[in-house]
């Protein structure tokens, strides 16, 4: 890899991102309630955000022009990233936490499947063997067909929703008005997601917004909505989606880790397997394939 500080800005992005879940999930068995998580996370992030290019521009004594329909365009592709948090925190009410990230990560397949329709590009034969592997790997890694799986399935729906704006989100953070500085399509993004958490929520989220709610607002928007748009915006396009998708499946063990060791939930070995396969699935869908 060319360079190497865009592959651990990803990297740390991805980490951010599957330390996440964790602290959410957490944060809600002390009594903290997901709707304000999700509000403090994106409208502390968005504060960060604005201050910061504020501050950039000030230093920098430059002036940058953002047309209205960037703006636009950014914002309602933010939406995505908003939806992807709701229906990720939500998914992990019912479901274990290192569940609910390979629920997440089908965004893998499903990138593909949506490129193959919309833009007529039919997979090659490695992206598809690719898709095979994070298949059979996601029904090992989820104990799928386990008569004692338990498995709440409005939590599989709501975790396999969050794969597909996941995809899209990817897709926003790698490709969408790229000409501008990452600060500046970072902020325009989770503005979006906050317009959509917000809609989403609406009232639920006064009623539940107490002091001690605040400090881990200010982590999760941390580790949510400040550090993973910055990193992927800065590191995607200059490692490019392929390796930028490598790179993030590092989410999946960081979450699953950081599970075991904080929630005390139990990965069994078979779990650990669908987790392997998942991620060398990751490297042969996205090494460059002859078609």
């Amino acid at each position: 890899m060319k360079d190497y500080r865009s592959t651990l800005h990803v990297a740390a992005g991805a980490c951010s991102y599957g330390l996440l879940a964790t602290f959410v999930k957490y944060a809600n068995q002390l009594g903290i309630h997901t709707s304000v998580l999700t509000f403090l996370q994106f409208m502390l992030g968005f504060l960060f955000l604005l201050a910061f290019n504020l501050v950039s521009r000030i230093q920098k004594k430059e002036n940058i022009v953002i047309g209205i329909s960037s703006k636009l365009k950014l914002t309602a592709w933010g939406t995505s990233l908003g939806l992807t948090t709701t229906l990720y925190y939500l998914a992990i009410q019912y479901i274990p936490v290192s569940i609910g990230i390979i629920l997440l990560m089908q965004s893998i397949w499903i990138s593909l499947v949506a490129e193959a329709v919309l833009l007529k590009k039919f997979p090659s034969k490695g992206k598809i063997t690719g898709v095979v592997i994070v298949l059979f790997g996601t029904i090992l890694a989820t104990n799928l067909f386990q008569q004692d799986n338990n498995l709440n399935y409005k939590g599989i729906l709501l975790g396999f929703g969050a794969g597909i704006s996941y995809a899209m989100a990817i897709y926003a953070s790698s490709t969408v008005e790229k000409q501008l500085p990452s600060s500046v399509r970072s902020q325009f993004l989770v503005f979006g997601g906050l317009m959509l958490i917000i809609a989403c929520w609406n009232v639920t989220i006064i009623p539940h917004l107490h002091a001690n709610a605040l400090p881990w607002g200010i982590l999760i928007a941390v580790f949510g909505t400040i550090l993973p748009p910055l990193l992927f915006t800065k590191g995607i396009p200059k490692t490019g989606i392929a390796i930028g998708n490598i790179i993030s499946s590092l989410e999946i063990p960081i979450s699953t880790l950081s599970a075991m060791l904080i929630l005390r939930e139990v990965v069994s070995g078979f779990q650990w397997l669908g987790i392997l396969l998942i991620l060398t699935a990751v490297i042969i869908i996205n090494v460059r394939t002859k078609p």
